[in-house]
């Protein structure tokens, strides 16, 4: 539950959430144009599944479209979810990097900090530190 927090806060705070909403609108109207369009289609559901398949790029073909309208929805649906799929994974990925790197300078300069005070510490205060520095070693030769 605390990583869909922490996914729904990156989505807020790099505003892809409103990528994600206009996407989403995009697709219940393209399922809507495709239902008025296309004969073989009747209900809203069924444009729904067809427009899932297209996003998927799984193409099951129980639905095909015959209309030349709905072959253009479609394509566009299939180039607007490739575009909204780059763009919700490199903002995820860039903001848990920026994360990960601003965690470990935090880290780095507060085991600096340390360091630099290693006369003012205690015997139990270096040993922590030795304890600390055999831990990264042993993290690092993996």
């Amino acid at each position: 539950m605390k990583k869909l927090r922490v996914l729904n806060n990156i989505l807020k705070r790099t505003k892809t959430n409103q990528i994600l909403i206009a996407y989403l609108i995009f697709v219940l109207c393209s399922a809507l144009a495709i239902l008025l369009v296309e004969p073989d289609i009747t209900r809203y559901i069924d444009a729904l599944w067809y427009c899932y398949a297209v996003i998927s790029t799984a193409g099951f073909g129980d639905i095909v479209v015959t209309t030349l309208f709905a072959k253009i929805v479609s394509l566009l649906v299939t180039v607007y979810s490739t575009l909204v799929i780059a763009i919700v994974t490199g903002v995820v990925v860039n903001f848990y990097t920026e994360l990960t790197e601003l965690s470990r300078k935090e880290t780095l300069t507060a085991f600096m900090d340390k360091l630099e005070h290693l006369d003012q510490m205690s015997e139990d205060e270096l040993r922590e530190i030795s304890t600390q520095v055999k831990k990264f070693n042993a993290n690092v030769l993996k």
